[in-house]
């Protein structure tokens, strides 16, 4: 990549709420949403899931996971009856950290109930990130695009949102570029994954009260 992904895109920093509400409005009228995740290491204080495996109770995360099963086929069945076409392509890092195995486990029962997840290694974009790690970010259609900011722990901040036409197509356009050569995650995780032992606590200082704390809304599927 000859210059950054997003150099002198600007964008509009919305809060939580504001974030929220935008994405899902934006969604809910989306034919075509696209997510690039670049991250090794993220926080998720209010997925029960990973409370538990942060908590170090790696097989109550993985039930807490399984149980949303039901609730994800229904979700993805809805989004697909009104014609949406949703995608990700996840990069990562190999060994894994302890916050991608867990993450990965998520993401695979997503797959497997509708959500379609692609994986690539780190070392297949290296090429890509002589500017830094590349965003994380999502489209819908060519209308709107986020970019996700995390604070020092981890934990979603705020967003940007952009909507700039040829921005969001040329970003989506490289997202796409990155699924087609991307492994599906089923076969990646039969052989990265499912043979590995639970995943250690990543021990974050990250407390169940964090987000009330910060004054900041509960977590949304995204």
């Amino acid at each position: 990549m000859s210059r950054p992904l997003l150099e002198s895109a600007g964008g509009e920093v919305l809060s939580l709420e504001d974030y929220y509400a935008d994405f899902k409005e934006n969604f809910a009228a989306a034919g075509e949403f696209w997510k690039l995740e670049r991250g090794q290491e993220f926080a998720e204080p209010g997925n029960a899931s990973w409370e538990a495996f942060n908590h170090g109770d790696w097989q109550e995360a993985m039930r807490l996971l399984e149980e949303q099963r039901a609730d994800l086929i229904d979700y993805h069945s809805k989004a697909a009856a009104r014609g949406l076409r949703a995608h990700r392509i996840r990069i990562v890092t190999l060994p894994l950290t302890p916050y991608l195995q867990w993450e990965l486990n998520a993401l695979k029962i997503r797959d497997e109930t509708g959500g379609i997840i692609r994986v690539l290694k780190l070392e297949e974009i290296s090429g890509l990130e002589e500017h830094g790690p590349l965003p994380e970010i999502y489209t819908m259609d060519d209308r709107v695009m986020y970019e996700a900011i995390y604070d020092e722990n981890g934990v979603l901040e705020n967003a940007r949102r952009f909507t700039d036409t040829e921005l969001v197509r040329r970003c989506r356009d490289f997202i796409i570029d990155l699924w087609q050569i991307g492994e599906p995650i089923g076969s990646f995780f039969r052989r990265e994954v499912a043979h590995l032992p639970p995943a250690p606590s990543p021990g974050t200082a990250v407390r169940p009260d964090y987000l009330k704390v910060r004054g900041r809304p509960g977590p949304i599927r995204s």
